[in-house]
């Protein structure tokens, strides 16, 4: 395989204080724009790390440290900081103490999605990230090796599972050291804990998954669920529910919009990873299949398969699914199943409705028209991919009957309902 140019970083490219504009505690300036008072607060967060690393080593500084200081600053829509911060705003939280820590948790947010994407891309094996070399492929070039060499590949992946589980520590790091009332510390570092668990087990059934060659589609569901459902939206908005100290009926309110979107979200990413343009979504399409991920758009498929006795269907399936050396024409053929199965139609109804259940817990939840649960409207719907326009507060858009959604929705922390 052709080598991938390595890429130069440096994390002396960028400021290493919070840099001019308006203070961290100024609650309408940040309001104002979100992602650069969250970066803003990155790069001061990340300059403190990076100087530590140094005194550690100098070799781990600018290798590694470096490396992961980069990777979190550089690129990305920021959209868990963005949850985070709107879903306070929206529960009526504007005082300088509570601003500050929704920067600084958002950075700590930052930086555990920075753990997540870097483990990722060594397990699935992926030489790009964001247009750029993936870590593991960037740490062997930078060491002179090549990354498809067995050396370079070892070092590579190795190199990388540390980087990654440097993001996890700065992430904590980040958590601890930010200054909350007791009361308020507590709910966040209970809502942390069950975050970082949920994020690994999710991983997990993915790989797992793809190593027995499939699963059900209600376990598709639960691992889009812990995936990405929990950690990427669900979480940051109870985050922000704790900074605001919202009512338990709130939080759940908020918990449970998150969710659907987050499931929505992860629904539509799997369709795109199957029918989506590369040239729009920066990524080839067909790698879950030649990966052998498992979807739910797969798991449908071939429950519908084998519930029709269709053997020619479930032929293509287990000829392409989980085979690197996939042809253009099998992957043809499987997306000819999606459809022909009804598997496609079926997944986009249920994005919709879990976007639909996301917009209506919501107006549930907090004010919609006011201007914090309006910006946090909009991010849901960015989030769970829905139509731009919203129903008016409380109006019911439909539902999920799936029951292994309807199940995911209604679980609560503590047995719960939401």
């Amino acid at each position: 395989m052709a080598r991938i140019p390595a890429v130069e970083h440096s994390f002396a490219a960028y400021p290493l204080t919070a840099g001019p504009g308006p203070s961290a505690t100024e609650t309408g300036a940040v309001d104002a724009d979100v992602v650069g008072a969250v970066l803003r607060t990155a790069r001061a967060v990340l300059a403190e790390r990076v100087a530590e690393a140094s005194e550690t080593d100098a070799s781990f500084c600018g290798d590694l440290a470096g490396r992961v200081a980069d990777f979190t600053l550089d690129g990305g829509k920021r959209m868990r900081p963005r949850l985070l911060w709107w879903a306070m705003r929206a529960c009526g939280a504007a005082d300088a103490g509570s601003t500050a820590a929704a920067l600084r948790l958002g950075v700590a947010l930052e930086l555990i999605q920075s753990c997540a994407l870097i483990h990722d891309d060594v397990m699935d094996r992926s030489r790009l990230r964001r247009g750029r070399p993936a870590v593991h492929i960037d740490l062997a070039d930078r060491a002179g090796l090549a990354p498809d060499s067995e050396r370079g590949s070892a070092f590579g992946t190795s190199a990388a599972v540390l980087a990654g589980d440097l993001a996890l520590v700065w992430a904590d790091d980040t958590v601890a050291e930010t200054p909350l009332p007791t009361p308020v510390r507590r709910r966040i570092r209970a809502i942390w804990r069950s975050m970082r668990t949920e994020m690994v087990a999710g991983q997990y059934l993915d790989l797992h998954g793809q190593a027995i060659g499939g699963s059900s589609a209600a376990r598709a569901i639960r691992t889009a669920c812990l995936k990405s459902a929990l950690y990427s939206v669900e979480r940051p908005l109870a985050i922000g529910a704790a900074l605001a100290d919202a009512d338990e009926r709130t939080t759940a309110a908020l918990r449970s919009a998150g969710r659907g979107a987050g499931i929505a979200f992860q629904l539509r990413d799997d369709l795109l990873g199957v029918f989506g343009d590369p040239a729009r979504t920066g990524k080839p399409s067909g790698d879950d299949i030649r990966e052998g991920k498992p979807t739910y758009l797969l798991a449908v498929a071939r429950e519908r398969a084998e519930a029709a006795d269709d053997q020619e269907a479930l032929a293509v399936l287990g000829r392409a699914v989980g085979n690197a050396d996939v042809t253009e024409a099998e992957l043809a053929d499987v997306t000819e199943v999606f459809e022909a199965t009804g598997a496609r139609a079926h997944v986009e109804r249920k994005a919709e409705r879990l976007g639909d259940h996301a917009v209506r817990r919501l107006g549930e939840a907090v004010d919609v028209d006011a201007h914090g649960g309006r910006q946090l409207l909009d991010l849901l719907h960015t989030v769970s991919g829905g139509r731009s326009e919203s129903a008016a507060p409380g109006e019911p858009r439909g539902h999920d009957d799936s029951p292994a959604a309807a199940r995911v929705l209604t679980t609560a922390e503590g047995g719960h309902a939401r």
